[in-house]
């Protein structure tokens, strides 16, 4: 529907333009022909500010131009008015019948409805997370988890081939002292200096014990490799676990490792990096060191790449990694990263620059700020963090998921537990959630009263909660075609919202059901579509965060 009143728009306007015989070398700014929801149903159906934007292109004052194009779009089948408000917005109201049909195609559609292509032909690496397998994930974690999780379905649901990608930092010091905390807990040694404390260790290394009976009988090196290897095995699973718990997944889980290997005498793919950027004309040396030129795309200095004694930097890896995933064909990489990465997004995008790509298009990294929720409680097994696993045991899945996913990732999030556990409607995800479960009871009746879907009057559907509820429905493909575009889930949490109270307003209106044994018109028939619609959407919606959508509460 809204394609068809865009080419409807598209076509008014090609046809003034071509009336007036503009300068046939410039050429109609296509783009600028769009329509959009007004915030206040009593402005109409759809709203378009393309006067205001042609209006220099078509040498006009904006309310006139408006004036004529709305003379011409009223004659459109489907379309009962065009008015032009203010200084050139056009206001469009439709057909009944036309609004209405919204219901079925969204039934019909079913999981697909909202599915868009305005993502198609992009390819993206999104690595979100990231966590050193050191220990369990904490607080900070399970924001990331949720919204990049968010905006991975936002993304593949416009139409992009995307990966979601967990880079392991498996490799340098922090695993040699991980190893030596584990290997300290298993023969009763005290904890080295600045090795890794808590229970979780000392279970850890109890399982590494029970795997490898002779660790004791090891000399040093050897049983440090032991524990360290065993220990990374069973904490990386730990880590996995506590994702798919929270309903996260990855395609891709890339091990540092891998980054420093060299396979039957070949390079490593560290070293081919080196390599790759000196082609590209920003590598020198300089001290014994080798360095990138990344000042000249950014960054606040030049990055050594290996140091004086041919040890490679965190930014060798970095640039490694990078050029993997463009070698796997993926052209834009997403980096979600903590508050404490702020430092990373020029270093990333210099990176993109010395790769020869362009550093505006190829590269994103989004920093996601902390999160806090009053009365959580520190991990026993760990000590000194906010655990996802126990977070995820007090609040729930859907809860966790639905409310760190309800704010912008570039704002910091403290959260009540005393909202978010109620069952009442001042906790959005329980008011989301009932509205859902609400449109299953009422098929669920419907269906015992003999209230079946095989009728459609779209043109009865005239009560002003049915309008506002179409209105709402078919505007979901553009919220979710723009919160993909912008990176922002929250968008979808709020129009869920704003569905849901629209929703209850019609249940408390319209009845699908007859009362008091009253006939079974046409009008409930069409009035089952609509409610079926709604949850349609609703499902829909809540999936894109990640969150279940209950039939009964």
């Amino acid at each position: 529907m809204t394609r068809d009143l865009i080419a409807a728009l598209l076509g008014v306007v090609a046809e003034l333009a071509e009336e007036r015989r503009l300068d046939s070398s410039r050429e109609l700014p296509v783009g600028d022909v769009s329509v959009e929801r007004p915030r206040s149903r009593d402005h109409g159906d759809w709203a378009s500010s393309v006067a205001l934007k042609l209006a220099k292109y078509f040498e006009a004052e904006p309310r006139e131009l408006a004036m004529e194009i709305a003379e011409r779009l009223a004659k459109t089948p489907s379309i009962t008015s065009v008015e032009v408000a203010g200084p050139g917005f056009i206001n469009v109201r439709l057909d009944n019948a036309v609004s209405g049909t919204v219901a079925k195609t969204i039934v019909e559609a079913g999981v697909a409805f909202g599915s868009n292509d305005q993502q198609r032909g992009s390819t993206i690496s999104l690595e979100f997370v990231s966590a050193n397998p050191t220990g369990p994930l904490h607080i900070g974690h399970t924001r990331w988890a949720a919204l990049g999780d968010a905006i991975a379905r936002l993304l593949i649901a416009s139409g992009a081939s995307l990966v979601r990608e967990f880079y392991i930092n498996d490799a340098g010091v922090q695993m040699e002292r991980f190893g030596r905390s584990v290997l300290a807990a298993a023969t009763g040694a005290p904890t080295p200096e600045a090795g890794y404390v808590g229970s979780y260790i000392e279970d850890l290394a109890r399982r590494v014990v029970a795997a490898r009976p002779d660790l004791l009988d090891l000399d040093e090196a050897e049983g440090l490799a032991v524990a360290r290897d065993l220990a990374y095995g069973f904490q990386l699973g730990e880590i996995q676990a506590s994702l798919a718990a929270l309903n996260v997944s990855f395609d891709v889980w890339f091990s540092e490792r891998l980054l420093h290997a060299r396979v039957e005498g070949r390079p490593s793919l560290v070293d081919e990096a080196v390599d790759r950027l000196r082609e590209q004309g920003h590598v020198f040396d300089e001290d014994d060191a080798v360095w990138v030129r990344t000042t000249e795309f950014g960054d606040d200095k030049d990055r050594v790449i290996r140091r004086a004694n041919g040890e490679y930097t965190y930014f060798a890896s970095d640039a490694a990694y990078y050029l993997d995933k463009s070698d796997r064909g993926y052209a834009r990489k997403i980096y979600l990263l903590g508050a404490d990465h702020h430092g990373y997004v020029h270093r990333l995008r210099a990176l993109a620059g010395a790769a020869g790509d362009d550093p505006d298009e190829d590269i994103e990294v989004l920093i996601g700020q902390l999160v806090s929720i009053n009365g959580a409680r520190l991990s026993k097994r760990a000590g000194n963090i906010i655990e996802l696993d126990d977070l995820r045991d007090w609040l729930g899945t859907d809860t966790l998921r639905y409310w760190l996913a309800r704010y912008p990732a570039d704002s910091p999030l403290a959260l009540d537990p005393d909202v978010l556990r109620k069952h009442t409607n001042d906790n959005p995800v329980f008011y989301v959630q009932y509205a859902h479960a609400r449109t299953r009871n009422v098929a669920r009746n419907a269906m015992a009263s003999g209230v079946t879907r095989d009728e459609f009057a779209p043109e009865l559907l005239t009560h002003e909660t049915e309008s506002a509820l179409l209105g709402a429905l078919q505007g979901f493909p553009g919220i979710v075609a723009f919160a993909a575009e912008v990176r922002e889930p929250h968008r979808v949490a709020r129009y869920l919202e704003e569905l849901a109270g629209l929703y209850h307003r019609w249940y408390n209106t319209c009845r699908v059901i007859p009362l008091d044994q009253a006939p079974i018109l046409t009008v409930h028939r069409s009035r089952l579509w609509l409610n079926d619609a709604t949850g349609q959407v609703i499902r829909n919606a809540l999936d894109l965060l990640g969150v279940s959508a209950p039939d009964r509460m």
